[in-house]
């Protein structure tokens, strides 16, 4: 029997970010952390390499090795445990290929991998062989893939243009492993931007628009949606409702950060618009 006078214990919705740090704060690590804690979840973090960059771009890259990527991995799993991860930038087919292995042998769940090649600026953010890496062992061991349409365009060496051709994309996406793909039509810069959620083992595709947001304030954004997405998932949100919720929240803070000015680039979005006035 329970004592009255005890406090019942609570439990963290647990997230890991596994990706690698924007020292300008807008993307990677820094804005999933950002987001996860906007989403009431408890966020980790597994370092993949090191960028100095700003609003303007990227500098330069310090890969961290893979055995300290999978030493930072295990450290978190063997203690703390996760309910939802977000993967990020990897950059090399060796964390990748480490990553992967790590997260399958633990069968983890809740994965939402963001293929990240190249940053807003342009600067490439993954080694040209790591592509192939992540169709082998990275994108079979996700529930959700992230890709943008460029992304996409590598991933299937073809040429991804208008909706029709959209909804086929993500069909041929799905084959590498995932259970879900989200192709974000963001880049087509259109009245509207509408992403394509397909559902593999529904055999289903679901069209998630939101108005179109012309403004710099755009770095980061791929991070903080794939990060909401997982956040959702921890909470208890199936695919759909957490991709759902990921686009209102992303969308959101895209439109609260578009009258800011931060640096002299593309500046970030505002990811803790719902608590600062």
């Amino acid at each position: 029997m329970s004592n009255a006078g005890e406090k019942k214990v609570r439990t963290y919705r647990r997230t890991l970010s596994i990706a690698g740090s924007d020292s300008g704060g807008g993307a990677g690590i820094q804005a999933d952390l950002k987001t996860f804690s906007a989403l009431g979840c408890y966020g980790m973090t597994v370092l993949t390499a090191l960028t100095a960059q700003n609003t303007q771009g990227v500098r330069d890259i310090h890969p961290v090795p893979s055995s300290f990527v999978q030493a930072q991995l295990e450290a978190v799993l063997d203690d703390i445990g996760v309910d939802a991860v977000k993967i990020g930038m990897l950059f090399s087919a060796e964390v990748m290929q480490s990553v992967a292995s790590v997260l399958t042998e633990r069968n983890i769940k809740n994965i939402v991998l963001d293929p990240v090649m190249v940053a807003q600026s342009g600067d490439t953010l993954l080694e040209e062989r790591a592509i192939e890496a992540m169709g082998q062992s990275l994108m079979p061991a996700a529930d959700l893939i992230t890709p943008n349409l460029p992304e996409a365009e590598v991933l299937l060496q073809q040429s991804i243009d208008g909706l029709e051709a959209m909804h086929q994309a993500v069909r041929e996406l799905a084959a590498f492993g995932s259970r879900a793909v989200l192709l974000k039509g963001g880049h087509r810069e259109e009245k509207e931007s509408i992403d394509i959620l397909y559902l593999r083992d529904e055999d289903r595709s679901v069209a998630l628009s939101a108005e179109y947001i012309s403004t710099v304030n755009n770095h980061g954004t791929g991070c903080t949606l794939s990060s909401a997405v997982a956040a959702h998932l921890a909470c208890g949100l199936n695919m759909e409702e957490a991709v759902s919720r990921g686009k209102e929240y992303i969308t959101q803070a895209i439109q609260a950060g578009a009258n800011y000015r931060l640096g002299k680039g593309h500046g970030p979005v505002h990811h803790f618009f719902e608590f600062w006035k």
